[in-house]
């Protein structure tokens, strides 16, 4: 299989936010947010390894800042690894108060997908390929995070 770039792959989704995703603070619920965050991961997943995916976790989601209704967000996605079957996409979630015009950053987070075929099993998808240092450095921090993640996993389940 041919090696991909990440910016292949890489989107932006945009929502605004409307009452039905917020609290009675007129907050975007976290869950919501979540929804929408995982739904450009998965669609970046899906256009490097061109088949469905799945998400398997998440990792350091952190909120930052609140998300009032009537603001614009735009989730920003890309992929950060991607082995046999498997990827990491980062996702970056900027807010824009339109009728003031300011933007601020609100939440990030790490989305591991695997690729399924017909069966629902899992299928190799294209190697990332990787252009420069400064990808190389998020490649190998993602390694860590996705091994970290497994090795915690295992322990936890032995310890049930």
């Amino acid at each position: 299989m041919q090696a991909k770039r990440r910016s292949e792959s890489a989107l932006t989704m945009t929502q605004i936010v409307l009452p039905a995703h917020a609290n009675l603070t007129n907050t975007m619920y976290g869950g919501e947010l979540m929804k929408l965050m995982d739904a450009a991961a998965g669609l970046v997943g899906m256009r490097h390894s061109r088949r469905n995916v799945v998400t398997a976790g998440t990792s350091q989601i952190s909120f930052i800042e609140p998300i009032l209704v009537g603001d614009l967000i735009f989730c920003r996605a890309e992929l950060t690894y991607v082995g046999r079957t498997s990827m990491e996409a980062y996702v970056d979630v900027t807010a824009e108060t339109v009728i003031e015009g300011i933007t601020k950053h609100v939440c990030k987070g790490y989305f591991f997908l695997v690729a399924i075929d017909e069966d629902h099993r899992p299928i190799e998808v294209p190697p990332l390929e990787i252009e420069n240092e400064k990808q190389k450095r998020i490649f190998e921090d993602a390694r860590a995070r996705i091994t970290y993640s497994k090795e915690h996993a295992r322990t936890w389940l032995l310890r049930r």
